[in-house]
């Protein structure tokens, strides 16, 4: 039997780190389907859930442009986890970039802050990350600027002031969760009063592809009519 060579040995060490990483954790992405609005205008928010042993990291990004109301932040995250009891489930920490917003521009507040998120978890494998019933109204996920479509819900507003610039992670320690674990389900909240919730899909699934485009009814005549006009050309060139 030959010997492996050092360019062997480091290949195969790759591959089984690669596998090992692979097998310690598992990632899926939620996003806000296309054109939805939660009632305060359009919004466009992902939420990546990555479970290892023991955790949950979540990564929320809000990519709604110049946004215009409050009601586009992103306030809350409900999900469900898999299998297991969520009732111990607390945040180990959490982080993000914030801003104040006044005269339609954007000034640091501070770098890798701690969101002032809290959380709630039920027995049924629920976990709601809440702004408003802790942080808020303050500290919701804004948007990427400019900002000059603001109105007075963000721009200069001392109570929401300051925003979480676009995007915050956050780190749960939840102790029955392994990296077999997947999330079911994920529901964006948006704006400062309960209820303005939109239902994230999976990415990959079919509910986040948008479907084909049905033809207008005068598409569908000329469809028609250009068949038609095939087929008899078709018919004379057999008969000649």
């Amino acid at each position: 039997m030959k010997m492996m060579t050092f360019k062997s040995l480091m290949l195969a060490g790759i591959a089984v780190a690669a596998f090992s990483s692979a097998a310690s954790a598992s990632s899926i992405t939620y996003v806000t389907p296309s054109g939805a609005d939660a009632g305060g205008g359009p919004v466009d928010a992902s939420a990546t859930f990555v479970t290892g042993a023991g955790t949950i990291t979540i990564t929320l990004t809000n990519l709604e442009g110049n946004p215009t109301d409050v009601a586009q932040n992103i306030s809350d995250l409900i999900f469900t986890v898999s299998s297991g009891t969520t009732t111990s489930a607390t945040i180990a920490s959490s982080s993000g970039d914030q801003i104040n917003i006044s005269g339609g521009v954007a000034t640091p507040a501070g770098t890798g802050l701690s969101t002032g998120w809290g959380l709630d978890a039920s027995a049924a494998g629920t976990i709601h990350l809440d702004d408003l019933g802790f942080a808020g109204p303050a500290l919701t996920i804004i948007g990427p600027g400019p900002y000059t479509n603001a109105n007075g819900s963000i721009d200069n507003n001392n109570p929401h002031n300051p925003f979480i610039n676009q995007t915050a992670t956050f780190v749960l320690n939840v102790p029955l969760v392994t990296a077999n674990t997947t999330i079911t389900s994920a529901t964006f909240s948006f704006g400062t009063v309960s209820g303005l919730n939109v239902n994230g899909c999976a990415v990959g699934a079919a509910a986040c592809t948008p479907p084909p485009p049905v033809p207008e009814p005068a598409s569908l005549t000329l469809l028609g009519t250009g068949l038609a006009f095939l087929g008899t050309r078709l018919r004379r060139r057999k008969n000649a």
